[in-house]
């Protein structure tokens, strides 16, 4: 039976680190602790569109601050670890959530844009866990809690360097619990979701000559934050924060080949057709506008009743498929 005491536990008043807060799920996640009372130190490369979550923290009564940085750099990030322990004396709970995306032909990416990627998406959780564990062992507690996709799981084709960065945060954080095993009261807890219906998809760097929309079946930014306080409040290890992402990750596992290359063959139809600009996206800079939590959808978005029959079809068309496969092996 579920736990109710410890999924309703407060969290008020501790101090929580979000970064990437300026835009997507990040200011979704900073709105949904700020909802809990929480003391927020903000932090994302953008200043201006960091100040606005920032106003938006503090409109809904919670105590908040901004922290210029490029988690990328570990200056940068030992410089949000000492604010943040000014700000309250220490930190209680650790987001990390920054991060970038670019899609494309592996070899027509720039290699800069590539290793800027690598940067951000792992060194910046490297470094994030390098400083704040030790803070947290002198605590005797803390919560780590990581916003990893189920990229650690599945590729995301043709996002060749994307790919690797989610599945070098698993196996990362997967030994680091391991590390950490011997303090009962510190948690390292990874959170699998997968499209967000956010901001995240226009700002990634695009060198396919698609300029994707959301598709309106992608997993809602709020409902996601949802998530990461529940994690705050009952840690575990890992979590898939939605029907979709773990209905992936499954089908994946049971036919990863078929999968991987159906995805692919998807992705070259479509860039026969295609023809858009390259754009860079927010890898070497600051996010532009737009700076919300949620991003412009393909479609219109279904309501959550027409969704939810629309994803049981799906996971009866891929059970089907699933079934049919290991009927024609045999």
């Amino acid at each position: 039976m579920e736990d109710y005491s410890k999924k309703n536990k407060s969290i008020a008043g501790k101090t929580v680190v979000i970064t990437g807060a300026s835009s997507g799920v990040g200011r979704a996640v900073a709105e949904a602790f700020a909802l809990e009372g929480c003391r927020l130190v903000l932090a994302s490369r953008g200043e201006e569109a960091l100040k606005e979550t920032v106003d938006l923290c503090r409109d809904l009564g919670a105590i908040a601050t901004a922290v210029s940085t490029d988690i990328s750099n570990e200056e940068e990030v030992k410089n949000l670890v000492d604010q943040a322990l000014q700000f309250n004396g220490r930190i209680d709970i650790w987001i990390n959530n920054a991060g970038v995306m670019a899609s494309g032909k592996f070899e027509e990416i720039p290699m800069e844009t590539q290793e800027q990627l690598i940067k951000t998406n792992l060194f910046g959780y490297m470094y994030s866990a390098y400083h704040v564990l030790p803070i947290f062992k002198k605590q005797n507690e803390g919560i780590l809690i990581n916003n990893v996709s189920i990229g650690a799981f599945m590729p995301a084709p043709y996002s060749a360097a994307y790919s690797a960065s989610k599945k070098g945060i698993a196996g990362l954080m997967e030994t680091l619990q391991g590390e950490i095993s011997n303090f009962p009261d510190i948690h390292i807890s990874n959170i699998y979701p997968g499209i967000q219906r956010s901001t995240g998809n226009q700002h990634s760097a695009k060198y396919s000559g698609l300029d994707f929309k959301i598709p309106p079946l992608a997993a809602d930014p709020r409902d996601t934050a949802a998530k990461f306080v529940e994690l705050a409040k009952n840690p575990k290890k890992g979590m898939f924060p939605d029907a979709v992402s773990y209905i992936l990750k499954t089908v994946h596992s049971l036919i990863p080949s078929t999968i991987v290359n159906t995805a692919s063959a998807g992705m070259r139809l479509m860039m026969n057709f295609k023809n858009a600009p390259a754009d860079p996206g927010n890898i070497m800079s600051p996010s532009e506008n737009p700076h919300r939590i949620y991003g412009e959808t393909a479609l219109p978005v279904p309501s959550k009743k027409v969704k939810n029959a629309l994803l049981t079809g799906i996971g009866l068309g891929l059970g089907y498929m699933i079934l049919k496969s290991k009927f024609l092996k045999k």
